[in-house]
């Protein structure tokens, strides 16, 4: 599985660990430092000894480009912020296809459904269901009775 970064950040930690392996550390040292297995600093090192620092260079990111860029991600995890009734949705819940109409009307560029939860996933958010409440729920009815009612009814342990 591909680590997270993007290639150029991943290219500075494998320097990173040529640097601290140059400086005499042990490759489990390195590891724990950068937190990385140790394996990965052992083969760096391999790779580093036989190729040189041309071995560590960082190559593109596998798999198709990304649709939106950097600084529309950016953007639309602000629209989210602002939530579903500022984007003109009737109820405050943000669901996959709101999410895919907005990023259709804001950036003009169509996403699958199934590929908005991917890509929120990718932003660092996860799927959250709101709890279901009453209308007519009076909080302050409910205190009281967990604090007076509840201790005086419910069964005592018996010692």
């Amino acid at each position: 599985m591909r680590p997270f970064g993007s290639p150029m950040v991943l290219e500075q930690r494998r320097l990173q660990a040529i640097s601290l392996l140059d400086k005499g550390l042990a490759p489990v040292e390195v590891s724990r430092k950068i937190g990385v297995d140790r394996r990965s600093v052992r083969r760096w090192k391999a790779a580093y000894r036989h190729r040189g620092a041309q071995a560590l260079k960082a190559r593109p990111s596998p798999g198709r480009p990304a649709k939106l860029t950097a600084n529309q991600r950016k953007r639309l995890e602000r629209h989210l912020l602002k939530g579903p009734q500022a984007a003109g949705f009737s109820t405050d819940l943000w669901t996959c296809p709101r999410i895919m109409a907005l990023i259709r009307n804001e950036f003009k560029v169509s996403y699958h459904v199934d590929h908005v939860g991917r890509l929120l996933h990718s932003l660092g958010w996860s799927p959250q269901k709101p709890e279901r409440r009453a209308v007519e729920r009076d909080e302050e009815v409910i205190r009281k009775w967990v604090r007076y009612t509840w201790p005086r009814i419910k069964k005592k342990p018996s010692d």
